[in-house]
């Protein structure tokens, strides 16, 4: 007797992946009209016909949720930026607490998820981590839109209202950041960031930190704002940029703790003061925080909300109802790199 064609078998004949196959026999706007029709056609040849049993036995639903994490440029190999470790925690706990199964797994930005996701059935939705160059990200998340993927993303608005979203209020924590070291009397601020449409979370952080610098009539030193991702030698390396060419500033502001802890470094191999010359203040509040010399100011992300928001959102995306984008407060950390001597 003779044995029925599969997916392989059209695959093989094809020159294509199964996954293609797949996705061209349901018609996916991932598959070009071209591959389309050659893959359909050898279908037809080979009498090919779709499983029922299996097709409806992976659209039920798996009582699991993904979380990706996306990597991120780190001083280590771990390539996962240490903000998300308590995330991740956070998470871990909402999903159980929810009766789900959380599937963890790590995507670099160069690999194809956003395709392959609809494909792999594991999940009923995904919970999205890091984003690396936010422009080319926002081409990934439309197509999880055009395959109908429940997902919500952490840290930044996308300009489409159907792209779920959670983040905390990041004009807000830069705000009330430069407004404490206005307060301890600093007059020529640094910002140390990508302010760009990049990195959105950084540039809203600095659009906080220039509102706060307007409203107390303080002139906006634009030479002074200096890109740098979140790793600890980019920060080293924008503050000493800074130092190298002779800018005065009396504090710094930097977009995350990772960058802050860098531009301390670079302060004191110049001989400067943390905070007798400068005050620093950085954005998370992850563990190295606590622990830098000397201790440092920074602006707290509530990582515990933010983990049972996002899950919350997703299960309701996975139930089809509506999910508008949804802002955490911050919260302000005083330690010793802004002058006061606690």
């Amino acid at each position: 007797m003779t044995s029925k064609a599969t997916s392989i078998d059209i695959a093989y004949r094809a020159g294509v992946s199964q996954s293609t196959v797949s996705r061209a026999l349901r018609d996916s706007p991932l598959v070009s009209e071209e591959t389309k029709e050659k893959i359909k056609a050898i279908a037809r040849e080979l009498n090919y016909k779709v499983d029922k049993n299996a097709s409806n036995l992976r659209t039920q639903n798996s009582h699991t949720l993904a979380l990706l994490l996306c990597e991120d440029p780190t001083n280590d190999d771990s390539l996962i930026n240490p903000f998300f470790l308590s995330m991740l925690g956070s998470i871990t706990r909402a999903t159980a607490k929810q009766g789900y199964d959380l599937l963890i797994s790590f995507q670099q930005l160069s690999s194809d998820w956003h395709a392959d996701y609809e494909d792999s059935n594991k999940a009923d939705g995904i919970i999205l981590l890091g984003y690396g160059d936010f422009v080319d990200y926002e081409h990934k998340l439309e197509r999880l839109l055009s395959q109908n993927t429940h997902f919500v993303i952490w840290g930044a608005e996308h300009n489409k209202s159907s792209v779920a979203s959670v983040a905390c209020d990041n004009q807000q924590g830069g705000l009330i950041a430069t407004e404490h070291l206005i307060s301890l009397g600093r007059r020529e601020f640094a910002f140390l960031g990508d302010a760009s449409s990049h990195s959105p979370e950084f540039r809203d952080r600095y659009l906080g930190h220039v509102k706060a610098l307007k409203d107390a009539g303080i002139v906006v030193d634009k030479r002074r704002q200096v890109d740098a991702i979140s790793t600890e030698n980019a920060g080293f390396e924008a503050a000493g940029q800074l130092i190298r060419k002779g800018a005065h500033f009396d504090a710094i502001f930097a977009a995350s703790d990772l960058i802050a802890v860098g531009a301390i470094r670079a302060l004191k191999e110049a001989g400067l003061r943390v905070p007798e010359d400068v005050a620093v203040v950085g954005y998370d509040d992850i563990p190295v925080a606590s622990f830098a010399n000397p201790p440092l100011t920074t602006i707290k992300q509530n990582t515990q909300l933010a983990g049972e928001m996002l899950v919350e959102s997703l299960l309701k995306l996975i139930r089809g109802e509506k999910v508008p984008p949804k802002l955490i407060p911050t919260s302000l950390v005083v330690r010793k790199s802004c002058g006061i001597d606690l």
